[in-house]
């Protein structure tokens, strides 16, 4: 399993649960590699397998040069989870073309580019590719976040439109899309405690979720059980 984004977070959340669960796991970043290496030697010191590699997801070669470490590591891809994504707080009145360029390079473009090269690993054998989406697609987002909106708006149609193209080689495609979750992203942003309150204040089962509960799901949609699921985005939002 090759986690996108999986450092910290719900990625890192997947990747601890995906261990325990006896996946072999390569945990992608970018900047955080001191939280990437802690991570896989916490797997490694519960009996799992890990490797952290890193790849700017705006970048096609580092993306390329990703997936053949992963094919010289481990021979095979099986699931792919893109997890990898940035956030912009602003009013459209305020946006700069550079800041809407990465969101949608890192969000987007790393997501198709990163499911090109593992289409490319499971057709013969079958796989799973789950995106991870947000409720802002749905709902637009909070103030100033409609960057990020419109770029899980493009994840939600990219899993509708990839899952029926690949249909055909086994692979299933399916989106996730959490809705406010305790994350890095909410701290770099509002802050935990303004993100609480307004869980408590707007969502229907009054919290926000806990990482684990999303990784929960993510893994569900790569099992078994989930054997005839794709072109799904599944909400994992408290109600919203």
């Amino acid at each position: 399993m090759l986690i996108t984004g999986g450092s910290r977070g719900i990625g890192a959340a997947i990747a601890r649960r995906a261990a325990r669960d006896g996946w072999t796991v390569a945990i992608n970043y970018v900047r955080a590699g001191d939280a990437a290496g802690r991570l896989v030697r916490e797997i490694e010191a519960a009996g799992g397998t890990a490797v952290a590699l890193r790849a700017d997801m705006a970048s096609e070669t580092d993306v390329e040069k990703m997936f053949a470490e992963v094919d010289r590591r481990f021979g095979r891809l099986d699931t792919l989870i893109n997890n990898a994504g940035i956030n912009h707080m602003a009013a459209i009145t305020a946006l700069d073309p550079g800041d809407i360029d990465r969101v949608f390079a890192i969000n987007v473009g790393g997501a198709f580019i990163a499911a090109r090269e593992a289409v490319r690993r499971m057709q013969g054998h079958g796989g799973v590719i789950v995106n991870m989406s947000s409720v802002s697609a749905r709902t637009g987002g909070g103030p100033h976040g409609t960057v990020y909106a419109a770029s899980k708006g493009a994840i939600d149609t990219f899993t509708l439109g990839l899952a029926k193209e690949v249909a055909s080689d086994g692979i299933r495609v399916c989106g996730l899309r959490p809705g406010m979750t305790r994350t890095e992203i909410f701290d770099n942003n509002i802050g935990l405690d303004t993100a609480e309150a307004r869980a408590a204040a707007n969502v229907p089962l009054g919290r926000m979720a806990d990482a684990d509960e999303i990784a929960a799901l993510a893994l569900w949609l790569c099992g078994p059980e989930a054997s005839y699921v794709t072109g799904v985005n599944l909400d994992a939002t408290g109600g919203l």
